[in-house]
């Protein structure tokens, strides 16, 4: 794992990209990948080795996951311009075929765990090197599927997965907390056994810190705290942000409070 931080300039160009991209084809969820983005650059730039394996388990966050591979070489410009156009690979969830670093469609919440168990326990078995990591959503903790993903890979001692929860606190039909609260979620996890670390999703340094390999003989989850919307006011802990598309007025100010919060005055990427 690299000893740095994603840089402040990376992280910059990617959420600029990640607006514009959106505005572009029209559609939403962009709440959802402004919490979610600064945990993929984290992964794609400084986690992730070539015996590693990611999923998105939280499939509406497609967006910011092709951002972050746009980000570090690994998806073309070209290609990021097709998202959500017809016939594209880059569709709202992640696409079934078609790219090599998605290995899974995802989207229908609370399968992602299973799957990455599914991944790490092949590699137990056939004593292959590399982790697995689960990108989640705190809602779809909701959701059973998920906890019996947990009993399992508790069960078999699977040490080479460590999922992610982007604990941002909202779903699709109101708060975490006012649909079925399951606060505090580490504590949850720790009473399965689960070593679990809490840090700041949006801090790149703390998230490089908990992400480094854990020498913990269970799987590892780190419950990450981060805004909805993170970064544009108007987008912050807001529900609507869920499903609304950018007009060109709330474009316009999204990127300008984005370059503020960064300090600098980039030109759009």
């Amino acid at each position: 794992m690299d000893a740095s931080d994603v840089s402040p300039q990376v992280v910059l160009s990617a959420k600029l990209r990640l607006l514009r991209m959106h505005y572009e084809a029209g559609v939403g969820h962009i709440g959802g990948n402004l919490s979610a983005l600064d945990i993929l650059l984290c992964l794609y730039h400084r986690v992730l080795q070539p015996c590693d394996q990611f999923v998105l388990s939280k499939g509406h966050a497609a967006g910011a996951l092709y951002v972050a591979l746009w980000s570090a070489g690994r998806l073309a410009e070209k290609t990021l311009g097709e998202f959500h156009q017809e016939g594209t690979l880059l569709s709202a969830h992640p696409p079934p075929h078609g790219i090599d670093d998605i290995l899974f469609a995802t989207g229908s919440l609370g399968h992602g765990l299973s799957l990455s168990a599914g991944l790490a326990l092949a590699k137990k078995l056939a004593e292959q090197p590399g982790r697995v990591y689960c990108l989640m959503s705190d809602g779809e903790w909701n959701e059973g599927s998920s906890w019996e993903a947990l009993i399992f890979a508790r069960q078999q001692q699977l040490s080479n997965l460590t999922f992610i929860v982007d604990c941002n606190g909202w779903q699709g039909f109101g708060s975490t907390r006012e649909v079925a609260d399951l606060h505090p979620l580490a504590e949850k996890f720790r009473a399965f056994g689960i070593a679990v670390r809490e840090v700041d999703g949006h801090d790149q340094t703390a998230l490089r810190q908990a992400l480094g390999e854990s020498t913990a003989a269970t799987p590892s989850g780190i419950v990450a705290h981060t805004r909805k919307g993170q970064g544009v006011s108007f987008m912050e802990n807001r529900l609507e942000w869920h499903y609304l598309p950018l007009t060109q007025s709330l474009y316009s100010q999204a990127i300008h409070e984005i370059n503020q919060a960064c300090g600098k005055n980039f030109v759009q990427p």
